[in-house]
This record gives C-alpha cells, structure tokens and sequence, in this order.
C-alpha cells in the first residue's frame, strides 16, 4: 500500500469518552491503516513494566501493586484528590508510550498510521501529529452508550466527561470531525479522510 518515498504520516484520533473513537479506527482497520491505541498500550505498560510500577507507587508515597497488579480504583481514588500527582503520574506513563509508539511506527509499511487517545491533547502527544480527528457525538447519547456497556453508573460517566477537555476546544485544535451520532454517516467520513491523509502523503 506504501507507495510514495515520503515519511509515514501520523493522524491523532482523539474525543470524549463515550464519542466511539474505537469504532472509526475500525473503519480505518479495514482500510489497512495501522491502529496504535495509546489507552491500551498505557495499560499494559502499568502491567508489565517493573520499574514503571515502581516509579508509579514512590509517586502515590504507597504500593498501588500488592495484590500483584495495579489497584486501579486507588490510583484513581489519589489522582481525583490531587492535581500534582495526575501530572506525575502522567508525566511517567506518557514518555514511556509514546517512546513505544516511536518504535512502532518504525515497524510499519503504510501512508500513513493512527494513534488513538482519549487525552491527545493533555497528553501532548498532539505535537507529534501531522493531522488530527476528533470524534464528536452528543453528551447525552455517549452516557446512553455507556450505561449499555454497564461498566459505569450515570454519575461516574458525567464526572469523566466534565474532567476532560469539550468538543468545542478540540475541535478547535482539529484538522477534521467525524460526527458519529446514530444518525450519522462515519464510512463517507472515514473515507475522506482517508482520501486527504492519501493525498497528503504523495505530495510529501
């Protein structure tokens, strides 16, 4: 698929929890464009990768891992409680995943690759994009979406969604929106985009 000699370009994918980012990258999946999902990738990082978990707990002042794994709920108890600590919480799991994602890339043979985050922007990893989406449904119909799931109560879901940044700030630092809402049409979205990063990569 890789044709021109230009560098593999890399687009963001990024919106609120709830607003089906996982569903357009699966559009772009059967595209054959490869899918890094920073979310997932951070996750296996605490999982696996001792001396992360050992960084993590000196910065929680306790062992988030005595059970053997991650206390998740704990970790999210402190962070909720204490802004400084997000920051270096974060300020260990996002080095370490987009040095991952660096390699990744490397590994490819593609026009182009996605990397899917929820936190694009607060994360930084934004800056090493060469376009971004943002994925953008209604607030009503992601809490509908996650009730389904059962993963979440009504309170939890609203109580992430007012922790993240709003549509209208990332739109605002977007190159493209993909609407998805149950009436909304993403394949042609997905296609167009597509077709742009396609573009973009044969000029290059």
């Amino acid at each position: 698929m890789k044709s021109g000699t230009g560098r593999i370009l890399k687009l963001g994918i990024t919106g609120g929890i709830g607003s089906g980012k996982t569903t357009v990258c699966k559009v772009f999946s059967v595209l054959g464009i490869p899918v890094f999902s920073a979310d997932e990738e951070a996750k296996r990082i605490l999982d696996n990768e001792r001396e992360i978990q050992k960084k993590i707990s000196e910065a929680a002042g306790k062992d988030l891992y005595i059970s053997g794994s991650l206390d998740r709920k704990e970790l999210a108890r402190l962070i909720f409680n204490d802004r400084d600590l997000l920051e270096k919480v974060n300020g260990i799991i996002h080095p370490a995943v987009f040095e991952y994602f660096g390699d990744w890339v490397q590994m490819q043979d593609s026009p182009y690759v996605i990397m899917e985050a929820a936190i694009l922007f607060e994360s930084g990893a934004a800056r090493m994009m060469d376009k971004i989406v943002t994925v953008v449904t209604p607030v009503e119909e992601r809490i509908e979406r996650l009730l389904r799931g059962n993963k979440f109560t009504r309170e939890q879901i609203t109580e992430r969604i007012r922790n993240q940044i709003d549509d209208g700030e990332r739109i605002s630092q977007s190159d493209f929106v993909i609407f998805n809402s149950e009436n909304d049409m993403i394949i042609p979205a997905v296609l167009g985009v597509h077709n742009e990063m396609l573009r973009l990569y044969n000029k290059n």
